[in-house]
């Protein structure tokens, strides 16, 4: 059986769970939910990582910041018990809104390097930030791109067909794929 690698967009994979979840996130094991994507491709999950920043944290923090970063630090932690590789950009405040910072790029340095150590990475994603780091990986190293996304006309979840045209593969998440990764 082959191997593969799993790149996990953690933003986009929490508003989905959540909208899944009917605006409760689905509880869901992520290494688990990983290996069962491996698992439906006919492939090895070999490694995992997942991206994401920590909590926007002002000079001081409030009581409320505090609480969202121990909460999030918990999380992280957990992750990296299980052996989940986890890459952290930064959150920022730009016009009173929270934006991720670095986290895409983060993802797409990953992409390039890790072509060199097998022949197939399942993405969980998607912006089409990705498009150049996956061409250049298909082109080059003949890397196999299998993306599982989530897209309805109905919610917030459109996206644009870019990242779905340079793909070889594209599969539709389902609230299946996060229950059968339940704890």
């Amino acid at each position: 059986m082959e191997d593969c690698i799993i790149f996990l967009d953690g933003a986009y994979l929490s508003l989905v769970s959540k909208f899944l979840g009917k605006g409760k996130p689905v509880k869901f094991n992520i290494r688990k939910f990983a290996e069962n994507l491996a698992k439906k491709e006919g492939l090895l999950c070999k490694e995992i990582f997942y991206y994401n920043c920590p909590p926007f944290q002002g000079t001081p923090p409030t009581e409320e910041q505090e609480k969202r970063k121990a909460g999030y630090d918990k999380f992280i932690s957990k992750l990296d018990l299980i052996g989940i590789n986890v890459r952290e950009g930064r959150c920022q405040m730009i016009n009173n809104e929270y934006a991720q910072k670095g986290v895409d790029v983060l993802l797409s340095i990953d992409l390039i390097r890790k072509s060199k150590e097998t022949k197939n990475f399942i993405l969980v994603a998607c912006d089409t930030d990705f498009v150049p780091a996956i061409k250049d990986i298909r082109e080059k190293d003949k890397i196999k791109v299998i993306l599982y996304y989530f897209k309805d006309k109905n919610s917030m979840f459109s996206m644009s067909d870019h990242i779905l045209s340079v793909c070889d593969k594209k599969v539709r998440l389902k609230k299946e794929d996060f229950d059968r990764a339940g704890f």
